[in-house]
């Protein structure tokens, strides 16, 4: 689960990290709850296949989760992501954010993908342009 932005110099494109950025973080598996990673373990993470991890819950839907900008209205985003079993798709859909409002109107229904979907968010707004205006 990430709590901070990581600055570790391990990818050379952070920007192409399933959350957009390098990101600290506790475990999440059953049992170990708030585990923190050693570095090897959190660049597996980052990564989002973290097989060798001997946390990993033997039963679970999805291996990793990908997201993406689907669109930028300037005042609305549409976030999609898609969960990964085994390098294929396993499920899919769409968050929405109002950019003005600065809340979810659709929100992921599990919590731990709704604060991954907020990390790649955030790491979005970093590192986007500001848009264009027409005014001038």
């Amino acid at each position: 689960m990430p709590t901070t932005k990581s600055d570790a110099a391990w990818f050379l494109h952070p920007s192409r990290l399933p959350l957009g950025a390098g990101w600290n973080g506790q475990c999440s598996a059953p049992g170990h709850e708030n585990c923190e990673p050693d570095g090897d373990e959190l660049k597996n993470c980052n990564l989002g296949y973290a097989l060798k991890c001997p946390r990993l819950p033997p039963d679970r839907a999805w291996d990793a989760i990908r997201f993406s900008i689907a669109r930028d209205g300037g005042s609305h985003l549409s976030l999609c992501f898609v969960h990964e079993r085994d390098h294929r798709p396993a499920a899919h859909g769409t968050l929405e954010y109002d950019v003005l409002q600065a809340t979810w109107t659709t929100p992921h229904v599990d919590p731990r993908i709704q604060k991954m979907a907020e990390c790649y968010l955030q790491s979005y707004w970093q590192r986007r342009t500001p848009p264009v205006s027409t005014n001038s």
